[in-house]
């Protein structure tokens, strides 16, 4: 079941999301791939923001709690896109990388992005539920 762009399996593992996830990002990498080294560094950053990134950003917080081989298969999503945009090989590490484009890891995106929706709800800067605006 798909809704709201969540892909739902029977058993809520999150597998199919997920994999709809990957795929979908995948995809505009693979895209990238010829053109990457004649873009400016500044316009290849946005595309992969603009088309890998926010897909992994894409209502991450149903994403608390998965399964740490599932996190992984979104984590090399990740990985695949810092690659393309530094020109890292495969037996580099990573961690630097990701620290040189100011990216977390993607659990700790999907934690912070939940930490930051929980701390504007606790101190009054959520936007208020639609139904209570149609009252006023």
């Amino acid at each position: 079941m798909r809704d709201l762009g969540i892909v739902l399996d029977s058993q809520l593992t999150m597998f199919a999301h997920v994999s709809s996830v990957c795929r979908s990002a995948y995809h505009p990498l693979r895209q990238l791939l010829p053109i990457i080294r004649s873009l400016s560094v500044d316009v290849a950053k946005t595309l992969v923001q603009a088309f890998v990134s926010a897909r992994l950003d894409y209502c991450n917080c149903v994403l608390i709690g998965i399964a740490d081989a599932l996190m992984r298969r979104l984590q090399a999503v990740q990985y695949a896109a810092a690659r393309l945009l530094t020109g890292t090989r495969r037996r580099d590490h990573i961690t630097p990388i990701l620290q040189q484009l100011h990216w977390l890891p993607v659990r700790q995106r999907v934690e912070f992005k939940l930490a930051t929706l929980v701390f504007k709800i606790l101190h009054g800067l959520a936007p208020p539920p639609q139904h209570l605006v149609d009252d006023c």
